[in-house]
């Protein structure tokens, strides 16, 4: 009889038998490596990867794969990125920064672990949850700054839908309304203009 073990099983098997031979913080970093971490899309720059990755996750619940593509696929999470660092006032980064930092510390309240460690189900359903008290709150005070999930939409929306997946194969496109021929025979046009 052959008894099957996960990795994560087997380290702490191992730290059991160790005893004390093996800190809790190095336990916990042994741990923590064996969980899955999305592999980031592009190279941030005003985001820490940690951030990022969150970002990437946020747009992805926003704008899913299906037929057509996902936010990661447009290059949305890069888009974000860009956007805050060269358009946004310091005082709006700071405001996204600090919301972004909330929106993670409620993960861990809720589930335990950070958002990027949470399983997909409860990553959509902490969105939805923040979206959803972000605009009820939006109904309130109309006054108010938008809020981390807010601003993060709006990015994605408007990262996607002028991305080239986004304008051409979600979109109706068409690069140039009508053709236009610049010589044509007379005979072809059927009459001319008054001029």
């Amino acid at each position: 009889m052959s008894i099957l073990i996960d990795r994560r099983e087997a380290l702490r098997k191992t730290a059991l038998m160790m005893g004390a031979a093996i800190s809790a913080s190095a336990l916990t970093g042994l741990l923590q490596g064996c969980k899955a971490t999305p592999e980031l899309t592009y190279v941030p720059q005003f985001f820490s990867e940690d951030q990022a990755r969150i970002i990437m996750e946020v747009a992805e619940i926003i704008i899913p794969k299906t037929e057509t593509p996902g936010a990661k696929d447009a290059g949305v999470p890069g888009f974000i990125d860009t956007m805050l660092k060269d358009c946004y006032k310091k005082e709006d980064q700071d405001r996204f920064l600090a919301g972004l930092t909330a929106f993670d510390e409620q993960a861990k309240s809720a589930y335990g672990d950070n958002f990027i460690y949470c399983q997909a189900k409860e990553q959509v359903e902490l969105v939805k949850k923040t979206h959803d008290a972000a605009i009820a709150e939006a109904k309130e005070n109309r006054d108010a700054k938008r809020p981390f999930i807010l601003m993060t939409k709006e990015l994605t929306l408007l990262g996607f839908f002028t991305s080239e997946p986004g304008a051409t194969q979600v979109l109706q496109y068409e690069a140039v309304p009508g053709a236009y021929h610049g010589c044509v025979p007379l005979a072809e046009v059927g009459r001319t203009w008054a001029t």
